[in-house]
């Protein structure tokens, strides 16, 4: 399978939130679906990770913790594999409600 165009940079936007900051400045100048697409996923599991943060003190806020950490996992094995299949339903939705990333 071919490598897309701005993979490195979808991988680079899994790797901790520097990483994904990183990869939006990269890909401010030279835009790229694949990349942009990685980054609005990126961004939405991050913010499931604070959610889980400011929830912390009850059980769902461990839950919401371990299931955002297999969706990173996931997501970037998905970027490593040059895909952009990722979680089901939640991917769909970061890429509506994160267009002001592009």
């Amino acid at each position: 399978m071919n490598k897309p165009e701005g993979k490195l940079i979808g991988v680079v936007a899994y790797l901790t939130f520097i990483g994904l900051l990183i990869a939006y400045f990269m890909n401010k100048d030279h835009k790229h679906e694949f990349a942009g697409w990685h980054i609005k996923n990126m961004f939405g599991l991050v913010l499931l990770l604070f959610t889980s943060v400011a929830l912390q003190e009850y059980i769902v806020g461990a839950i919401i913790y371990w299931i955002s950490a297999a969706m990173w996992i996931f997501s970037l094995g998905m970027a490593i594999l040059n895909r952009q299949q990722a979680i089901p339903f939640l991917s769909e939705k970061f890429q509506t409600w994160f267009k002001f990333l592009d």
